[in-house]
């Protein structure tokens, strides 16, 4: 029996993976799972209750009772509910609580799986693993630019601040930091647009999966 093929895109915030892993799974004919947004779903069912993501008793009874229909929810996106998935995703009992649900996601079909710990914790054995980056500026950039286009107001300094912020989190955190897998491709997005990333995203995945 052949394993379902997946591909782990790791990466900090707005350096592209989201956008590039779902026209991977697009093109590849694979499930497309944004495993951030499991992380966001929490903080935001915690925020909603009145809670802290800091506390880890909610944090981990909000990821315990979280359902599908919560990651489609609208107001996913925002620096509260960002900031929160940072903070409950460096929690423990929380990452236990959504480890079987990755992994049985990538076990049923396989898929593409964009978020920061999938090529070294959720899946360690994928068949291909791409870790994209870019410069702290071209991101805070880009993540400036989508909040106003939601009609945010917000000023570009703060959101790079808010950024460096939650990239110190993830990197330091005890619990799976981020970090690139030792056999993963590195993609640098900071001169590239979506168009460019994606063919050479395409290029590295082909070869992985030829061998």
């Amino acid at each position: 029996m052949v394993d379902p093929v997946v591909v782990a895109v790791d990466g900090p915030a707005a350096a592209g993976k989201g956008t590039l892993a779902r026209r991977l799974a697009r093109e590849l004919g694979l499930p497309y799972l944004d495993t951030g947004l499991l992380y966001r779903a929490v903080a935001r069912r915690v925020l909603l209750a009145g809670g802290l993501p800091t506390d880890p008793g909610a944090a981990e009874a909000a990821a315990r009772g979280l359902d599908l229909a919560d990651l489609d929810r609208p107001d996913l996106r925002g620096a509260e509910v960002d900031q929160g998935a940072s903070q409950v995703a460096a929690q423990p009992a929380v990452r236990a609580a959504l480890l079987d649900f990755q992994r049985d996601f990538a076990a049923r079909k396989g898929g593409v799986m964009d978020g920061r710990d999938i090529g070294t914790v959720v899946c360690p054995d994928a068949r291909v693993k791409l870790f994209v980056t870019a410069s702290p500026e071209a991101r805070a950039r880009r993540r400036w630019l989508e909040r106003a286009g939601r009609g945010e107001v917000v000023v570009l300094e703060e959101v790079a601040a808010e950024m460096a912020l939650r990239d110190a989190r993830d990197a330091a955190r005890d619990v799976a930091p981020m970090r690139p897998a030792e056999d993963a491709l590195l993609l640098d997005t900071t001169e590239m647009d979506a168009e460019a990333a994606f063919r050479e995203a395409w290029t590295l995945v082909q070869a992985r999966l030829s061998v």
